[in-house]
């Protein structure tokens, strides 16, 4: 233990002895974590519409100031042909072309009943999707508006009505905030440990001082505990000053006990630190460490759900995530901060994140040993 202390003390004043690693390692985190859920926004907004008006009504004008009063879509041009609103679309200025029919007015008021034909721009299929969806709600209430005012229903209606109120749980405000900023933090949690636990060997064999080391009587897997420890307590800070970003600048405040994040963030750093570590004694400069790292992580952070649902993916990925620790972590990020979830319901993760830890850090351990 004595030994560790000792390298841990290096370890520390060596890191603070270079301002650059204080920005790595904390500010850089902070910054990003305020940034990046302000821009990454999954609401769409200012869909730009065109309308193609061959009945110039009162009704169409009533509708088509109830969709652009909505807030979702931008009227960008009302043009009298389909093939002038088709090539705006082609160039990338309209979302949607919304036709309206001749006399669609007169055919509403006679049959009840009126067709619109909407074209959507599907090159950027989330947007199309919603768009379309936005459109349809809109086009729907403005049309029970229309029946409400127009036809006088019996007292009883003799047809059977089923409504269905629902609620959304967890989230009910539906904020992608709430459901993007745990992730991200982990994300930057996860590029920040790793980078640094990776580059950080290496920078001793470049520098040379590693030869010291190894003719020194220090053991190896005192030397990788070494410098994993440090690692571990400065990932903590970072949790903490991401977790008081997503409170003070977010207003998320986790529904669960806290403590079960860092319970869960202790095993975790473990595995993420002692993987940056296994990636350093495989790599001979900083650049190929770097490089290594960056294809691992990405590789991880794309399968981890953050950005799509696990349950969507293919099989053969569904299994890559079970290895995954960054799916790990979101995963249980969302699950205590929304949700509320405790002890027993992460437990089953913790467990899996340290079997990860006891097979990547001895693997660290012995692959450095081999090299020395």
């Amino acid at each position: 233990m004595r030994t560790i202390k000792f390298i841990i003390q290096k370890e520390f004043s060596q890191f603070f002895r270079e301002k650059t690693n204080i920005r790595m390692l904390l500010v850089m985190p902070v910054i990003q974590l305020i940034l990046l859920p302000l821009a990454a926004n999954y609401e769409v907004r200012n869909i730009q519409l065109c309308v193609v008006d061959h009945d110039h009504s009162t009704y169409v004008r009533e509708m088509i100031q109830k969709v652009t009063a909505s807030g979702y879509f931008k009227l960008n041009s009302y043009v009298d042909s389909y093939n002038e609103g088709l090539e705006r679309m082609e160039h990338d200025n309209v979302d949607i072309i919304l036709e309206i029919p001749s006399g669609f007015e007169k055919i509403l008021i006679r049959e009840n009943e009126a067709i619109l034909s909407a074209s959507v721009n599907a090159v950027n299929g989330q947007r199309a999707s919603l768009g379309a969806q936005y459109l349809l709600a809109i086009l729907r209430d403005f049309n029970r508006e229309i029946r409400l005012n127009w036809i006088q229903f019996p007292k009883f209606n003799p047809v059977p009505i089923i409504k269905i109120e629902h609620s959304y749980w967890y989230n009910p405000m539906m904020n992608y905030k709430h459901f993007m900023v745990p992730g991200i933090l982990v994300i930057l949690l996860t590029m920040v440990g790793a980078n640094m636990s990776a580059l950080n060997l290496v920078r001793e064999k470049e520098l040379g001082t590693i030869e010291q080391i190894n003719v020194s009587p220090i053991k190896k897997y005192h030397f990788i505990i070494g410098k994993l420890i440090p690692f571990w307590i400065m990932g903590q800070v970072v949790l903490t000053l991401g977790l008081l970003v997503a409170r003070l600048i977010y207003g998320i405040v986790p529904v669960g006990n806290v403590g079960s994040i860092y319970l869960f963030s202790s095993a975790y750093l473990l595995c993420i630190l002692g993987l940056g570590l296994l990636i350093s004694t495989y790599a001979n400069t900083q650049q190929q460490a770097m490089l290594i790292s960056f294809f691992v992580m990405m590789v991880f952070i794309l399968l981890s759900g953050l950005y799509t649902s696990i349950d969507s993916m293919p099989l053969w990925a569904q299994w890559i995530t079970k290895i995954n620790p960054i799916a790990y972590f979101v995963q249980v990020m969302r699950l205590v901060i929304m949700k509320g979830s405790g002890l027993k319901d992460i437990l089953p993760h913790i467990i899996a994140i340290l079997g990860m830890a006891t097979v990547i850090i001895p693997w660290a351990v012995w692959n450095y040993r081999k090299r020395s």
